[in-house]
């Protein structure tokens, strides 16, 4: 033998470390995880033909506790609850055409919902926005997380911690997020059945008192415009990471029908959801049972005490309310793994795995801090991601309707990761920019409130929206003129 023959005795010359690589890429292939992160679908993977997934998602994602929780905070503005009704429902149905619509580019541009926004922000400065975003979802991760905890602790009655609650909340979620897409989709499709029927056996244990409505002032404007953003924040987040779940999808189904699918699956389950939760906030005052269990342990202990008289099976149906945020978390958690491997373009050499491990690690910690003091974490969070994602909206649908015509074949998967075939992203970060000129004067939060806003109320993500779109236009169209793409 020769001594450049490095050939083992069974005929393997790959180094120990290249066959445990090797071995792991198979195993992986062979199992439910999905390997490919962000890179684009091609035409010919794009062969699902499961459309009421993208319903079926949605519905999981929203029969849980969150929305009820953005519900409670309706009466936090002095609303009662017809008027706290009335701003869910209109605004429900303003905002969540946002998130439908940009689902239904997913099946026929292959691209991941941040990977598109390249075409507009291009290759460098979309990580503007996904940090944006990450930071978003990672909120939402969190803040879904101390509900979860703090329902567990609730039925043993503080005996076990809302920490220990996080804590398994989040590993169980991040074994499903791990998986991806295939494995994630499979668990939104049957997960809402569990969570409606809790859900149903709460609002039935509790529902005689939901009668004891507190007295409630006449509605201002500043009220209803503040808690209208509210329920914004809610649901245009949720636009950044829409064809996240659609792009293995055919594109040969109708759009039109796609969009519905997206539209029903959001506003059935978050409308009587924030309205149950304005209910329960708006009487919980009056019911003392229910302030303590709130004051020990916030929406979890609310539901506790309303499911108090049916004894064990109560405390077993609040632990079933508390898994169901599991499709909330793990879905929210596939979406934060795509985002990590866009921030920034060298991160796409992990493998979108990884990420779950990652994030799991942030945000436990992260949400036993912010269970200290859930509202004001809540609150605080709320203050600027609907303006954000306003912004991004107009830009990412301004450029497929207007500048790209409408036309999915401009979207060249071989131009997603090379900067120089991609536009600046000038014109769409100094329209989003520039908004804020008029946003900030019209944000109204704890911590500040600007000169618009005392008059008005918080009028932020409208002006968000509007002005970053009439900015968009002509910058956009000087930047393409100028670099040609």
């Amino acid at each position: 033998m020769g001594v450049t023959d490095k050939t083992t005795k069974h005929g393997d010359t790959s180094p120990p470390a290249s066959r445990f690589s090797q071995t792991l890429d198979k195993a992986l292939k062979a199992s439910p995880v999905e390997i490919r992160g962000v890179l684009p679908v091609p035409l010919h993977e794009r062969t699902s033909r499961r459309y009421s997934s993208f319903f079926t998602l949605w519905v999981t994602l929203n029969i849980n506790l969150l929305p009820l929780t953005f519900g409670m905070l309706g009466p936090a503005f002095g609303l009662g609850l017809r008027d706290s009704v009335l701003v869910i429902v209109f605004f429900c149905l303003l905002t969540a055409a946002l998130p439908a619509y940009l689902g239904t580019l997913g099946p026929k541009t292959g691209l991941r919902q941040m990977i598109q926004a390249r075409y507009s922000y291009g290759r460098y400065l979309v990580s503007i926005p996904v940090l944006f975003n990450l930071a978003t979802l990672v909120g939402f991760i969190v803040i879904t997380l101390v509900i979860g905890g703090q329902c567990l602790s609730a039925t043993t009655g503080g005996d076990l911690s809302s920490t220990v609650g996080i804590v398994i909340c989040g590993i169980l979620a991040m074994l499903i997020s791990f998986c991806g897409y295939r494995v994630v989709h499979q668990y939104e499709r049957y997960a809402w059945i569990p969570a409606l029927i809790a859900i149903v056996i709460a609002t039935g244990c509790g529902g005689s008192s939901l009668y004891q409505q507190a007295p409630a002032e006449p509605a201002t404007a500043a009220a209803v415009l503040s808690f209208g953003m509210i329920v914004a924040s809610y649901m245009i987040p949720y636009a950044a990471i829409a064809s996240d779940f659609t792009t293995y999808l055919s594109p040969e189904f109708p759009t039109w029908r796609l969009f519905a699918y997206g539209y029903c699956g959001l506003l059935f389950p978050a409308i009587p959801l924030m309205t149950l939760g304005a209910a329960i906030g708006n009487a919980k005052s009056n019911i003392p049972a229910w302030q303590d269990g709130y004051a020990t342990s916030a929406v979890g202990g609310v539901l506790a005490a309303m499911l108090e008289p049916a004894g064990g099976f109560g405390k077993f149906v609040v632990v079933i309310l508390a898994l169901t945020l599991l499709g909330n978390i793990s879905a929210t958690m596939y979406a934060v793994t795509l985002n990590f491997q866009i921030s920034i373009p060298q991160l796409v050499l992990v493998p979108r795995y990884i990420y779950s491990v990652i994030i799991t690690a942030i945000v436990i910690p992260v949400a036993i801090k912010a269970a200290d003091d859930f509202f004001l974490s809540l609150e605080n969070f709320i203050a600027l991601i609907a303006y954000w994602s306003a912004s991004f909206c107009a830009v990412v649908i301004l450029e497929h309707v207007v500048f790209r015509r409408g036309n999915y074949a401009s979207y060249d998967h071989d131009a997603w990761n090379d900067a120089k075939r991609l536009p600046w992203g000038v014109a769409a970060i100094a329209s989003g920019a520039l908004s804020f000129a008029l946003v900030i004067p019209s944000m109204s939060q704890n911590w500040y409130v600007g000169p618009i806003a005392e008059v008005t109320g918080d009028l932020g993500f409208e002006f968000a929206l509007v002005v970053t779109g009439l900015l968009y236009l002509p910058l956009r169209a000087l930047e393409k003129k100028v670099c040609g793409r």
